[in-house]
């Protein structure tokens, strides 16, 4: 039998919460699902925008700062 999509086969006997991890897990997109379930969760996103605000402003300062515009 032939899987080429690299899901692994499903078994009655797994567990419901682990699929999810195990199909990341073989498709190689373990980044994306960490991304996911970050966004998911409402203070991490909180903090995820924070901290890429963070970055711009210092970026933007550096850039300013140094009179690189």
């Amino acid at each position: 039998m032939s899987n080429s999509d690299k899901t692994p086969p499903e078994k009655k006997g797994d567990w419901e919460g682990f699929r999810e991890i195990d199909r990341a897990i073989a498709e190689n997109r373990r980044a994306e699902y960490r991304w996911r379930k970050a966004w998911a969760d409402p203070w991490e996103r909180r903090a995820l925008i924070l901290t890429a605000l963070v970055v711009t402003a210092f970026v933007i300062y550096v850039v300013v700062y140094d009179g690189l515009i």
